[in-house]
């Protein structure tokens, strides 16, 4: 996998979560996944019951990480871009990727695994990004 900036993969260990994103009839979409670096791929573990893994299947998709909410000085966000195929981990990968989440959207958490092998990968950074405080309004 050509990569860009050498610490992409170094980064990327360093969340267990991130964002695929796609094209879904013609429009955007994103959706929240857990992560491993498996040889020279990406492997995503994210909820079936949202049906975008049809979508992801054989199509270009970026899968995008980053620290931006753990008030790091620098914030950085990597993100490696490639075709998305359905995989099926092996039980030594499985276990790396730990428990699953109970619930997704009020469901019962239905895993399904995609394979990304990068065409090319960036990191972006911002140096001294101010930390904000969210309010949280009902």
């Amino acid at each position: 996998m050509p990569i860009d900036d050498p610490r992409a993969i170094e980064l990327l260990h360093r969340t267990p979560y991130g964002r695929v994103s796609a094209s879904q009839r013609a429009l955007p979409f994103t959706t929240i996944a857990r992560h491993l670096v498996v040889g020279d791929r990406i492997v995503l573990r994210l909820h079936r019951g949202h049906g975008y893994h049809h979508a992801l299947d054989g199509s270009v998709a970026t899968y995008e990480a980053d620290n931006v909410h753990d008030g790091e000085p620098v914030a950085w966000s990597v993100q490696f871009t490639g075709t998305a195929r359905l995989t099926d981990p092996g039980p030594a990968e499985r276990a790396r990727f730990g428990r699953a989440p109970r619930l997704a959207d009020g469901d019962p958490f239905d895993p399904v695994f995609l394979g990304i092998e990068p065409e090319f990968a960036r990191v972006h950074y911002l140096s001294d990004a101010p930390v904000f405080q969210y309010e949280h309004s009902v």
